[in-house]
Parts: structure tokens; C-alpha cells; sequence
């Protein structure tokens, strides 16, 4: 079934795209990159295991061994803290561009706000996207050339239990799947979406706290992978 058709079939059943299965990759979708996040204790180095070299830079507050810990830090208060993230330098290949582009990770929290996977910030240029997860409902949010699209989860996932939370922009819209089912979905086109930014995990690169939020993440992640379409 291409996107368009899986679009229009979905809509016609519920505009929130609420119900149903998680369409099924495209044969052309590749792995991007895939982090495992099985470091050892104290480690330094993020390793991607999709054989891309995407690797990243673990700051010391967080924790490793076993999936990565994210302490709890108070919103919108002073300082900064650049120690909490999780930072991969910038490459073409984590910009969407134009293909169908999908994020995915493993996390367990009992908390309810922050950003917990991003490139870009809300208003660089050339775009953005992230998965934050304000009031503890996960939100998928991309930003380019033709506009923006938010998606949001119908039910809160701080409940202390692992879930896999998948994110996939399309030419023509996003879709949030929670648990292997797909639970929310918002037609329109994001268009063309490519930044010069790093990749962040945990919050944002660019903050004080006091005229711009960091927006930490507090939780665990158990892994995380980026999968996209062939063609830009």
C-alpha cells in the first residue's frame, strides 16, 4: 500500500488516525542509525551500530550501564545543564530532507516533560523535528520548508513501564505509534527539512533557562534508531 493510499484509507476511518496497525516499512527503508545504548558504566562514546559512524558524545550526568538514565532537573532553572545531554554531531543523513523519515525508541519514566530526542530547535533555520513528551503524553513534532505538524498520544506513557515509541513523518503526514499500535495521526505536509544542527538527546544544545527553556528529559531510554526512505 503506498503512503497516499495508506493516508487516505486511515482518514476516511478517523482524522486522529487512532486505530489500526503500524503500516509496515517500505521495502527502500534503510537504517540510518541504531544506538544501542549498552555502554558500560562511566563510558564516554555513544556507538552507533548501523555502521555509519553517527556516534555520540555522553555527557557525565548521565547515567550508563544498562540504557541510559536522565536525572530529573526543575524546569525553566537556572543553570544550564550541557552535562545532561547526549549530543551527535551534525550530518546530512539526520535531516528528513523530503523521504518518509522514522524515529524510534525505548523508554520508561515516571516523569512528565522534556524533550527527549531532537535536531534543530523551534525557530533555526532550515527546520526541526523531536519527540518531547509534555504532561507525559509523547508528542511527535516536524518543522520544514511547507509547514509544520504535531502529533500527540491520546494517553499518558509515565507510568514507570518500558514502551517503544515510534515517530514517522511522510510527504504527507505523521503518524505516532506507541507499543507496536499506531495511536495518533495529523495529515499535511512538513516539506523539505535540513539543518546544520547536532542531533540532541535529553534536551536542547542551545538554552540558558531563564529566555529559553532546555526542556530535560528525566527517564530512561533503552535504545534508539533512525530509519528513512531511500531518495531525498
Amino acid at each position: 500500500m503506498g503512503i497516499r493510499r495508506f493516508w487516505i484509507v486511515t482518514l476516511a476511518a478517523s482524522t486522529a488516525l487512532a486505530a489500526g496497525a503500524v503500516p509496515a516499512r517500505a521495502s527502500s527503508t534503510y537504517e540510518v542509525a541504531y544506538w544501542a545504548m549498552d555502554e558500560p558504566y562511566g563510558a564516554q562514546v555513544m556507538h552507533d551500530g548501523s555502521g555509519h559512524g553517527l556516534d555520540g558524545r555522553i555527557g557525565d550526568e548521565v547515567g550508563t550501564g544498562g540504557g541510559y538514565r536522565f536525572a530529573r532537573l526543575d524546569p525553566d532553572t537556572p543553570p544550564p545543564h550541557p552535562r545532561h545531554l547526549v549530543v551527535v554531531p551534525d550530518s546530512p543523513a539526520l535531516n528528513p530532507g523530503t523521504r518518509t523519515f522514522q524515529v524510534t525508541l525505548r523508554l520508561r519514566t515516571l516523569y512528565h516533560f522534556g524533550n527527549i530526542i531532537q535536531k534543530g530547535q523551534a525557530t533555526v533555520p532550515g527546520g526541526s523535528w523531536k519527540l518531547q513528551i509534555p504532561n507525559g503524553h509523547v508528542q511527535c513534532w516536524f518543522r520544514g520548508s511547507a509547514g509544520e505538524v504535531l502529533v500527540t498520544a491520546p494517553r499518558p506513557v509515565n507510568d514507570g513501564r518500558w514502551h517503544t515509541i515510534s515517530c514517522t513523518r511522510y510527504p504527507d503526514g505523521v503518524a505516532l505509534a506507541i507499543d507496536g499500535t499506531r495511536v495518533a495521526g495529523r495529515w499535511g505536509s512538513t516539506g523539505t527539512i535540513a539543518n546544520s544542527w547536532p542531533l540532541s538527546i535529553g534536551g536542547k544544545t542551545v538554552c540558558d533557562q531563564r529566555s529559553v527553556g532546555c526542556d530535560y528529559y528525566a527517564g530512561d531510554l533503552g535504545w534508539v534508531r533512525i530509519d528513512a526512505s531511500d531518495g531525498w
